[in-house]
């Protein structure tokens, strides 16, 4: 049942004719009527199956205008690289012993780094940590030597765009709370990471087929994209 919240907010939007992102920014925010600071998310449904193959895009991003979400992040490393690890703001950081709790299943974590001279044995864990996407990757900067940077990144802004099965990608451009210019930023960023994907994995067509974006407790508006991708 429906709240009485919910019943104000304007009904059918997925009908309305598709807008800009920069139009639509303000009206989000008018719907957001609950009590904390909503995030505005994106809903991007990818023409993912090509006639030779199916695409999978993964790839990372810094948002420009920076995120308020908190990502605890692990790191995977040696003896001597502990300390710069913890000073950049790991919460879990650990050798052969946080292995080995990785492997009985405890991820208590939501990014995990690790460095090369490590990741020949996390790399056995790919069964525990394959399927919730934690396995550490060198093409999203997650498998490196500099710790600093890959725990700084996770931590202000970075987001990973993946598309499930079905082709669909969800990822958060920012709260409410935001400058409308900063949710534009991020928006561009999130567009340009896709358009990037397209020229790499030379998909022909459009890549996007059809994008939404609403928040967290609201209702959702067709976005009008500004150029083909």
């Amino acid at each position: 049942m429906s709240s009485k919240r919910y019943k104000k907010l304007p009904e059918k939007t997925r009908n309305l004719q598709a807008e800009a992102v920069d139009k639509l920014i303000p009206i989000l925010k008018q719907n957001c009527t609950t009590k904390f600071d909503e995030s505005l998310d994106l809903s991007l449904q990818i023409n993912n199956k090509q006639k030779k193959s199916e695409i999978n895009i993964r790839t990372v991003i810094n948002l420009p205008g920076g995120s308020l979400k908190k990502i605890k992040v692990g790191v995977v490393c040696e003896d001597n690289k502990s300390q710069e690890a913890k000073d950049a703001g790991a919460e879990v950081v650990g050798g052969d012993e946080f292995i080995e709790e990785i492997k009985s299943g405890n991820l208590n974590f939501e990014k995990l780094i690790c460095t090369p001279g490590m990741m020949i044995k996390l790399s056995k864990l790919g069964k525990v940590l394959g399927p919730k996407g934690l396995m550490p990757n060198p093409k999203l900067g997650s498998v490196t030597n500099d710790i600093k940077k890959a725990v700084t990144d996770a931590k202000s802004g970075q987001v990973e765009i993946r598309n499930d099965k079905d082709g669909n990608i969800g990822v958060s451009i920012g709260n409410k709370s935001f400058d409308d210019d900063k949710l534009i930023m991020n928006f561009n960023a999130v567009i340009d990471a896709l358009e990037k994907e397209k020229l790499n994995n030379t998909i022909k067509g459009d890549l996007i087929n059809q994008a939404f974006i609403t928040s967290t407790m609201g209702v959702s508006y067709k976005i009008k994209l500004g150029k083909s991708i």
